[in-house]
């Protein structure tokens, strides 16, 4: 029924035809129902035009076009929805005139002034009201109707029209019912919408997946059954914000694999306790919720690795070892190129969802090549294997200017990298570090500076950093790799650096650089080395620049012809960063380094060793509760602190404030 052709008597006949064929046992009824029961009709006779026209000149008013409708077919209505119990036929409607002072809880929202102007419907309900807005008014006339209900603790639900609310509560009944009576509840609406779910389903698979989405969106309003699972995996390829239940999916074993791990790595981004996971998944105890919770507990150790059958899991496998060196770019065309090789584990799962809970994997996924994902044929449904795509040439490297764009918001943040040819990312913590340097697993750059962090008190300039490691040209094909750090705060550049170029150079015999900015200070560094030797750098201090080793700088990367009275802002930066890339072939890829995650590892200072008298800045972080400790807790933490800081240090009791331990 659309809002031009809505017949109004077919559509409440249908709804009283449900509602009767639903309960089967007289008992259940509220009192007053059993005839409508008897007669299978939940309205009453129609109003004629006189006594509707009668309610509008005692209300002072001319009621909006399709509540005058309704009243004509049945004036007055029960259950409307699962809280509204009666709604007012033609001299039930009264002004609310806010009489239960709703309107203060309102005082800064838009329909404010709703509460005090509406026309109150609801005759008896469940708290509920269900109010007419004259002053809210479309171009056909309609009334937009607001219902609120306090115990919901959200504000009044809007609809456009009377007609629209009463669509909404039809719908808000078959939600009911299905939850109630599961299986037992049959009829021509669920038959529909339920053929609607599984033609959305072969929609989505062959690709048309807006269509399959507007499907499913209505069957979720009328609480079938199938939709909801299939809904959100649709709506977590878009990014929509909605979170995801997945419905009875998170709760069948055979999508364990693929729904869980979205709901965990849900559950760690929002800080969760375990009663919200126990509440997720629906399940406390037995076999599934052991095995959910070994996800939960990969997801947060970020440990969780997606797989998938037959050629599109060797694909998988192929794309997380490229995303995990930086190639983000090829990784998603590997996976593109896979996914009309991709099979479904169950009827109801749509696209591979799981993905989007690997580390390393899900950070490729963005909106945009969500909906390129779920626009591919896959999964077809006769059984057989879609073709592979094509890969994509090739795109064009990042390069390293990007590095000089300003931020979208916040200050510049200062970074540094090195790049050493002929080495292999896994091979550059012995190379910057010496050995027994390692690498930790993949982390995004604010992870990696929380787990080098945790867990520590004192801190020093001369500390390590967390760097980033990978190809420094996409998939590895210019032959070098980088190390590179993006430090949240820089202090001041002192005046003595050790680069690393020389160091790194000087272990593989190749060439190495090193490349240091500091945005705010105007400082930018870049050293070049070969054979463990220097062999040409520069140092940008704001107007002064200082050269240093035995060869001439190129004159595509020559300070002079970047830095000066000419440049303005970044331009130098920039310039440099570009001529930088050209020269040597070497790229640094903008996505993982900003979206994604890498392989990480502590790289060493790049201050030199402090000569004797020098004096240098340490800092210590102590940890203050409101809360008396347990004897555990105050034992470690005593450990952690200085003798000074702990209860029995020399001199007596530590000075705290009141209340605090």
């Amino acid at each position: 029924m659309t809002e031009q052709a809505f017949d109004w008597r077919s559509f409440l006949v249908r709804w009283s035809e449900e509602w009767a064929g639903a309960c089967t046992d007289p008992a259940e009824l509220r009192e007053g129902d059993e005839e409508a029961w008897r007669g299978r009709w939940l309205g009453f006779d129609g109003a004629p035009a006189e006594r509707i026209a009668a309610a509008e000149a005692e209300l002072g008013c001319v009621l909006p076009p399709s509540y005058r409708e309704f009243l004509a077919v049945s004036d007055g209505w029960r259950h409307a929805g699962g809280f509204v119990y009666r709604l007012a036929g033609a001299d039930g409607a009264r002004w609310h005139r806010d009489a239960d002072g709703t309107s203060e809880y309102f005082e800064d929202d838009e329909s404010a002034d709703m509460w005090h102007r509406a026309l109150q419907l609801d005759v008896e309900s469940d708290l509920t009201l269900v109010l007419l807005d004259p002053g809210d008014v479309d171009a056909d006339g309609e009334w937009a109707v607001y219902c609120y209900a306090s115990w919901r603790a959200a504000p009044p639900e809007r609809y456009p029209s009377f007609r629209a609310f009463m669509v909404a509560m039809h719908q808000e009944f078959h939600q009911l019912a299905a939850h109630r009576y599961d299986a037992a509840f049959v009829n021509a609406t669920t038959l529909e919408q339920d053929a609607r779910v599984e033609a959305a389903r072969l929609d989505a698979l062959a690709g048309a997946h807006e269509r399959a989405k507007e499907a499913l969106t209505g069957a979720v309003a009328f609480g079938r059954p199938r939709a909801a699972g299939m809904l959100d995996q649709l709506r977590r390829f878009e990014r929509e914000r909605p979170e995801p239940t997945f419905g009875e999916l998170s709760r069948d074993r055979a999508y364990l694999g693929e729904v869980v791990p979205v709901l965990a790595a849900h559950h760690v981004q929002n800080g969760h306790d375990s009663a919200v996971w126990g509440y997720k998944l629906r399940v406390d105890t037995g076999d599934l919720r052991a095995a959910a919770d070994e996800v939960l507990r990969q997801v947060r150790e970020r440990e969780y690795r997606y797989t998938a059958p037959g050629p599109f899991g060797e694909a998988v496998e192929r794309a997380r070892e490229q995303a995990r060196w930086g190639a983000a770019d090829a990784a998603w065309r590997t996976l593109r190129a896979a996914l009309p090789q991709w099979t479904p584990v169950g009827p109801d799962h749509l696209a591979p969802v799981g993905l989007l809970a690997d580390p390393l994997l899900g950070p490729l996924l963005t909106a945009e090549r969500g909906r390129e994902l779920l626009a591919t044929p896959r999964g077809l449904a006769d059984g057989a294997v879609g073709e592979p795509r094509d890969e994509e040439p090739q795109a064009a490297g990042d390069g390293l200017a990007w590095l000089a764009l300003e931020p979208r918001s916040g200050r510049p943040q200062p970074y540094r990298f090195v790049l050493v040819e002929g080495v292999a990312p896994d091979g550059l913590p012995a190379v910057l570090a010496g050995e027994g340097a390692v690498l930790a697993p993949p982390a995004t750059r604010w992870e990696a500076e929380t787990d080098r962090l945790r867990d520590r008190t004192v801190f020093s300039s001369d500390d390590p950093q967390s760097a980033l490691v990978g190809h420094a040209g996409g998939d590895g094909g210019s032959g070098w790799s980088f190390a590179f750090e993006a430090r949240t705060s820089s202090g001041r550049v002192g005046p003595r650096l050790a680069t690393p170029a020389v160091t790194a150079s000087g272990r593989t015999g190749g060439r190495a650089l090193a490349v240091f900015v500091v945005p705010e200070e105007g400082f930018l560094h870049l050293s070049v080395a070969e054979g463990g030797e220097e062999r040409y750098g520069f140092t940008v201090r704001g107007p002064e620049t200082g050269r240093s080793g035995a060869a001439q700088v190129p004159p595509a990367l020559d300070p002079d012809r970047h830095f000066g009275p000419h440049a303005h802002g970044r331009q130098g930066e920039h310039g440099l960063l570009t001529a930088l890339a050209a020269e040597f072939g070497v790229a640094l890829p903008r996505f993982a380094l900003t979206e994604g995650r890498l392989h990480v590892f502590a790289d060493p200072s790049w201050t030199p060793a402090r000569l004797p008298g020098e004096v240098y800045a340490t800092g210590r972080m102590v940890l203050l509760t409101e809360s008396s400790p347990t004897p555990e807790a105050r034992e470690a933490l005593s450990a952690r602190l200085p003798p000074g800081l702990t209860e029995g240090a020399p001199g007596g009791p530590t000075k705290r404030p009141p209340g605090v331990s």
